[in-house]
């Protein structure tokens, strides 16, 4: 299982690959959304795991933007916000 985990705390995303290749997964990240985002449209992912506060481009922005391209990997979103915008998915 292949899994891309877009994080732009460097110390968190590589906790977070340590963890899942020491449970056998390959592992990639990126650390902002725009390589996220392209890392994500360019190489076959059965997860995406997805900060929502990154810079160049938000969370939220590239998932939407991942969807409407109908690039359907199961995405799991991070986030240190204590709620969400409704309006904003």
């Amino acid at each position: 299982m292949r899994i891309l985990v877009v994080e732009d705390e460097k110390r968190l995303a590589e906790v977070i690959k340590k963890g899942l290749v020491e449970e056998g997964y390959s592992v990639d990240t990126a650390y902002d959304g725009v390589e996220g985002q392209y890392m994500a449209e360019n190489t076959p992912y059965d997860l995406v795991i997805l900060d929502i506060m990154l810079p160049k481009k938000d969370g939220i922005t590239v998932c939407q933007e991942l969807r409407t391209r109908e690039i359907n990997t199961p995405i799991l979103m991070l986030t240190a916000k204590d709620r969400i915008d409704p309006h904003a998915a």
